[in-house]
């Protein structure tokens, strides 16, 4: 194929660039390495259940609130790492830094939200009121 018929395409320059970049895009912190954290949501009879699978923090690191009706996961960690000897010094860096947003459903009890962070995942229980226990919000939906 031409370069010509790769630029109609689309294909050189993003094929270029992923290939000039290579050594970097492997490195951690660095290219495809980045991420927002995966995140689960599952409901059960009593509560809400998010986890955020953030491993390699610590629970200072984040920073859990909720404003009207949105809960906020954000995180940020700064690592500085300096080695020195008689002929060099080296210093390394690392930063980490994501937020997520959630619109909470109106029968959460805000007031009773709670944060677990254990093994790399953070567990976040939102417990439901009583009419939304009791009332049982599963509603079947036809396919047409």
């Amino acid at each position: 194929m031409t370069p010509k018929e790769l630029i109609r395409r689309g294909e050189l320059f993003p094929a270029f660039f992923d290939d000039f970049f290579r050594p970097w895009n492997d490195w951690p912190g660095l290219g495809k390495s980045i991420t927002t954290p995966a995140v689960n949501i599952v409901e059960n009879k009593n509560h809400f259940e998010v986890s955020v699978a953030a491993p390699g923090l610590k629970k200072s690191d984040f920073n859990i609130s909720v404003e009207d009706n949105m809960l906020t996961i954000s995180c940020e960690k700064e690592e500085k790492k300096e080695d020195r000897d008689e002929r060099y010094t080296r210093k390394e860096y690392s930063y980490t830094s994501f937020s997520r947003s959630f619109t909470l459903p109106e029968e959460v009890i805000k007031d009773k939200i709670e944060a677990v962070y254990d093994d790399g995942v953070l567990r976040i229980t939102l417990p439901k009121t009583e009419v939304a226990k009791k009332t049982g919000l599963t509603k079947q939906i036809s396919v047409k």
